[in-house]
């Protein structure tokens, strides 16, 4: 492996030559933000992008990346924490998560460790993140993206969000993507209803956005490897475009000293606006698609 220090901070995922994603592995960012690796622009095989990073709306969404708002009280999500009582409250209790070692680093997949750390310092979590491009039509490919952190601490180690915190829907926590919506109208679609109001908050095999207007694309995100589909989607169109897979909806996720919390998300990324069919079959084909495929 080539000295880490001399390596750019961004890597380029290609999917049959073209330029998909760009990981950024060591970004430089205030603390504010939460510091984390994430994914921007990433881009479907026409080149439109279909992520945002550090809108004016909500400085700490970072492209496609892994954000929780309460891990044992520090904030690894940015912005604002939810206080009961008092409502969004900015505070000295940001978090980050820092490249530790790479375990392979190629133009179609990354793996690598991390460190999650508090403000003070002290290291809360390790993690094995594992992401890959991987080709499915001319018109589509996947983002296989993968995570395992293990507790460090002495002790359990909560994870929370404002929604168990008493802020009503607000569930947030876990893999995001944030989308890029511009002058586009975004629709939500299920495998059996569509809308944010009746799929937000819900379990379901797999969710999707589809953009209209100029440049459409869809996006459809699988929660795989999870046949008990154990999270809820946290999903928004109107204010802005996002989905997220949430970790503690209606109660804490409390994990013991050396316990692990594991996800994969497997998110089709796609030109045109898909009808509700063809995002089926999509979902279908992505969700056989074994984890072992993204480290071939």
């Amino acid at each position: 492996m080539p000295d880490q220090a001399a390596l750019p901070d961004t890597v380029s995922l290609s999917v049959g030559g073209r330029a998909v994603a760009d990981y950024v592995w060591q970004p430089r960012l205030p603390r504010t933000v939460s510091p984390r690796p994430f994914l921007h622009p990433v881009r479907t095989l026409a080149g439109t992008e279909v992520t945002e990073s550090m809108p004016e709306d909500h400085p700490h969404h970072l492209g496609v990346s892994v954000a929780v708002a309460d891990v044992g009280g520090a904030n690894f999500w940015g912005g604002r924490t939810f206080v009961p009582g008092h409502g969004p409250v900015q505070l000295p209790n940001h978090g980050t998560q820092r490249h530790h070692d790479w375990t392979a680093r190629t133009s179609t997949a990354v793996r690598h460790e991390l460190r999650w750390v508090g403000p003070d310092g002290t290291e809360l979590l390790h993690e094995y993140r594992r992401i890959a491009a991987l080709p499915l039509s001319g018109q589509a490919w996947a983002l296989d993206f993968g995570f395992e952190l293990t507790n460090v601490t002495a002790g359990p180690l909560t994870f929370a969000s404002p929604a168990t915190n008493g802020r009503l829907g607000a569930g947030y926590g876990g893999f995001f993507w944030r989308a890029r919506r511009g002058d586009r109208r975004v629709h939500v679609l299920g495998p059996e209803r569509t809308g944010e109001r009746h799929l937000h908050g819900r379990r379901t095999a797999w969710l999707a956005l589809t953009g209209s207007g100029t440049d459409p694309w869809t996006l459809i995100f699988v929660a795989a490897d999870q046949p008990r589909r154990t999270d809820l989607w946290f999903v928004r169109s109107r204010d802005y475009a996002g989905v997220g897979s949430a970790l503690a909806w209606t109660q804490p996720l409390v994990v013991a000293p050396g316990g692990r919390v594991r996800r994969r998300i497997v998110t089709v990324v796609a030109d045109g606006r898909l009808r509700s069919r063809q995002v089926a079959d999509l979902a279908g084909t992505v969700a056989a698609i074994p984890a072992e495929a993204a480290q071939s």
